[in-house]
């Protein structure tokens, strides 16, 4: 059970992380120019990131965590 908690978690954060830099038009290349942080990887939710690194994500795009985890049941 807590597998498949923690991998619709990831699936979440790697859905909202694509949809917030799709909305703002940017490629991963853009993202990773910006920010040095590779996303590749974390939009498959394959891999597990950091709260240090949501949150750079988080002051990337302009938002909260509060926010970014906004419709997260």
């Amino acid at each position: 059970m807590e597998r498949k908690v923690n991998q619709e978690l990831l699936n979440f954060i790697a859905q909202r992380i694509k949809t917030l830099r799709n909305e703002k038009g940017l490629t991963q290349e853009d993202f990773y120019n910006d920010t040095s942080i590779h996303i590749g990887r974390i939009e498959l939710g394959k891999r597990d990131i950091s709260v240090s690194t949501l949150s750079k994500i988080c002051d990337y795009f302009g938002i909260s965590i509060k926010e970014f985890f906004e419709g997260l049941e």
